[in-house]
């Protein structure tokens, strides 16, 4: 085990040629003891109270670090800031932190697949100190240790001078100017190593007892922290996964119509699904659906939900209002008490005619040469409110070059203001669409995006997720 030397002065105020940001008071960070061997030794007046004062600063110091990276929401502003506490205890400039997959390698694949991020240090940086060999890299060497006899702690107080380094980590620091480290690995109470940080210097040197002592005990709760943020990291990719899989892999190509879409998901948002899809007789069909629950059992139910669409509108989809009757039954039976809002039409493209029908969504955006109306959808409520849902038909004749926009709430999020204000703000956009976004649905959808800026959640409230679907009839 390799571990970094102290200063040769103790009472110095400078490591190694380093500054640290603290003082260094030589003390640890245990409080005094009652208990003394020997004869009692008569202490010099002011010494007690000053080594009193320095615990007392030294502890307040940890706990506005360990602070700082406990208001932290994300892994991303979690790692900086555990970066950035270990820089200021040390008094380094750059930083880099490792963390272990989740996933196990696998019987018989070499370790690796740590995700390097940095204080002080671009992607081409980290990229540098990937290339050094697992069996040289401090990082490395803390997390592929056997359990039990893995090292503590790594440092190199002057990389440029030890021979025992692979030539490689002696040129990568090199080139990136760092000549001295200190590594410390992140530890779980469980005794589970899901990282490791280094912090680089740019001149040989090694870290005080003292300092390392502050960082120890300031790690041990980032750690923490930081596990919890990593796993809620990979619980909203996995719910981001499953999302995905919920919408269709690819759109239909029909003659007579050119469809698009797109797609913006919120962490905490509520499941939202779209579906295209040809049916019986050059007809199409267009759906969107929402619930307003959140989480996995949200996404279980939107799929179900999904599901039976599709299926109701292969059987019955000349009758959108049939088919939202029977998905409404289809929920009341699997869902009781989960309400939802959905949005079906049989389009037939050879004629330009669009029948639909909405369960408490939002009325679908017409786009036409000149402006843009909302069709009329006002006597709908949503699925699984009613004791029997209905509400009838409306069908559309449209020209040459119009656009059907189907949307979710998000849309409207982005809009902003009252349900009226956001309402018009969306249609006076459509409408001052310029005539090559009117021309390519893709381009119409990317526009509202772009005019219609992402808005989070106000009042606490999760922002909705944002979905478009449009279709343009030639």
């Amino acid at each position: 085990m390799n571990t970094p030397a102290s200063s040769p002065s103790p009472a110095s105020s400078k490591v190694a040629g380093i500054h640290p940001p603290l003082p260094p008071v030589q003390h640890t960070l245990d409080p005094p003891s009652q208990e003394h061997r020997g004869a009692p030794a008569i202490p010099r007046p002011g010494l007690a109270e000053d080594r009193l004062a320095g615990w007392i600063s030294d502890l307040t110091t940890v706990q506005a670090l360990t602070e700082r990276i406990g208001r932290t929401g994300t892994l991303d502003d979690a790692i900086h800031e555990t970066l950035r506490a270990g820089a200021s205890l040390l008094g380094a400039r750059r930083a880099f932190l490792a963390l272990r997959p989740a996933e196990p390698q696998g019987p018989g694949q070499p370790p690796g697949g740590e995700q390097l991020a940095g204080l002080g240090l671009d992607r081409a940086d980290l990229g540098q100190w990937e290339t050094v060999p697992r069996a040289s890299a401090c990082h490395t060497r803390l997390l592929d240790g056997v359990p039990g006899v893995e090292p503590a702690e790594i440092g190199h107080r002057d990389i440029a001078g030890e021979s025992a380094l692979h030539p490689q980590h002696r040129a990568v620091a090199a080139r990136l100017g760092c000549a001295a480290s200190y590594a410390l690995p992140l530890t779980t109470d469980a005794g589970r190593r899901l990282g490791a940080a280094v912090w680089l210097y740019d001149r040989p040197g090694a870290p005080e007892p003292r300092q390392r002592r502050l960082l120890a005990r300031c790690l041990r709760p980032a750690a923490l922290h930081l596990a919890g943020r990593l796993e809620l990291s990979r619980t909203r990719r996995a719910i981001a996964t499953v999302r995905d899989e919920l919408l269709p892999a690819r759109l239909p190509r029909l003659p007579g119509v050119t469809l698009a879409a797109r797609q913006h998901a919120e962490p905490l948002g509520g499941a939202v699904c779209y579906d295209a899809l040809a049916l019986p007789d050059a007809g199409l069909g267009l759906a969107i659906g929402a619930t307003p629950a959140t989480g996995p059992e949200a996404l279980a139910a939107m799929g179900r939900l999904r599901a039976g669409l599709r299926a109701y509108a292969v059987m019955e989809g000349e009758d959108p209002v049939a088919v939202l009757s029977d998905l409404e039954l289809l929920l009341r039976l699997t869902e009781p008490g989960n309400p939802a809002t959905a949005l079906f039409g049989y389009a037939e493209p050879a004629v330009r005619r669009l029948v639909f029908a909405s369960a408490g969504h939002p009325p679908p955006l017409v786009i036409r040469a000149r402006g843009a109306e909302y069709a009329d959808t006002s006597l709908s409520a949503p699925l699984n409110m009613l004791a029997c849902w209905e509400a009838p038909s409306v069908e559309l004749e449209l020209n040459g070059g119009e656009t059907v926009l189907l949307y979710s709430e998000g849309l409207l999020r982005r809009a902003g203001g009252p349900s009226d204000t956001a309402f018009r703000r969306l249609r006076a956009t459509a409408a001052d669409a310029p005539p090559a976004a009117r021309a390519d649905p893709g381009a119409l959808l990317d526009h509202l995006l772009a005019a219609l800026p992402r808005r989070p959640g106000d009042g606490g409230h999760p922002g909705a997720d944002t979905v478009l679907l449009a279709a343009r009839f030639h």
